[in-house]
């Protein structure tokens, strides 16, 4: 089988989200980006504004709600998984895998982040990249202390 052949397999059932939807998902609550794309990416053009990170190798750990390697935010299989990569061909693999795995509303964004910034989307450039997600750890946020989140 060919990549691209997996790659339409993949794909299929999907409900791929544009950029700007992907978004306002993100905006309602109705959603959670997941940015993949490994640290040097993330260096060079900035990251999404409230993505999760983690690396491609440890999502499905991360994302499933029955694995002791989990993040906070993986409680319950019903959880709008919107996997970004940096064109949008990792990602539906990513969000096929973690489909498989029954995370039945895992899907990725069409074009990945270069369509995000090429929609004009925010993108924040940090001087150091957020390091991805390790097991129960919590998001950035959750971890600054008042007095730091006064400085950022």
């Amino acid at each position: 089988m060919s990549i691209d052949t997996l790659l339409a397999r993949a794909r299929t059932g999907l409900r791929r989200l544009s950029p700007a939807e992907a978004c306002a998902a993100a905006s309602r609550g109705t959603g959670l980006i997941v940015d993949t794309r490994p640290e040097f990416q993330r260096r060079s053009g900035g990251e999404v504004p409230g993505a999760i990170v983690i690396e491609r190798n440890h999502l499905e750990w991360r994302l499933d709600p029955r694995c002791d390697a989990r993040i906070p935010e993986a409680v319950s299989a019903d959880i709008r998984w919107i996997i970004l990569c940096d064109e949008g061909y990792s990602s539906s693999l990513a969000a096929s895998s973690l489909r498989q795995i029954g995370l039945a509303n895992a899907t990725d964004v069409i074009g990945g982040f270069q369509a995000w910034t090429a929609a004009g989307l925010q993108v924040s450039r940090l001087a150091a990249p957020a390091r991805p997600r390790g097991p129960g750890e919590p998001g950035i946020d959750a971890r600054l202390t008042s007095a730091e989140h006064a400085g950022r």
